[in-house]
């Protein structure tokens, strides 16, 4: 059974750090992009930053450059998301999502969600 279990969500200030974590369950992790989506509330879901499965076509939102980093560990099946400088408008529900080969940033080409954890900001 394929699943993906994010954590790492809570409750910071603006101007704080926080990491996601995502462990990845029931497939070849190490052929496989990685990334995260967010979505706040009245939004729709977008892509915030992935990559290919070999760490080489990153992409990333224009207001997370500089601040989020997304890394691996393939032989823990794990994917990260470090958030530094966090900003009321990141406030969201991240999911994590992997795709075949290249990086995750299209829903619908999207191979599987994680659950999703909550990530809020106040300022």
């Amino acid at each position: 059974q394929v699943q993906l279990v994010e954590s790492g969500g809570g409750l910071v200030q603006a101007g704080d750090s926080r990491r996601l974590s995502c462990e990845v369950f029931g497939l070849p992790f190490s052929n496989y992009g990685v990334g995260w989506f967010r979505q706040a509330p009245g939004s729709e879901r977008e892509p915030v930053i992935a990559n290919d499965w070999t760490e080489t076509r990153p992409y990333y939102k224009d207001s997370v450059k500089g601040r989020f980093t997304i890394s691996r560990d393939n032989a823990k099946n794990m994917v990260y998301l470090q958030m530094n400088s966090l900003k009321p408008e990141d406030t969201a529900v991240y999911y994590c999502v992997v795709q075949l080969f290249s990086p995750p940033t299209i829903p619908d080409r999207v191979y599987y969600w994680g659950q999703g954890t909550q990530v809020t900001v106040s300022s």
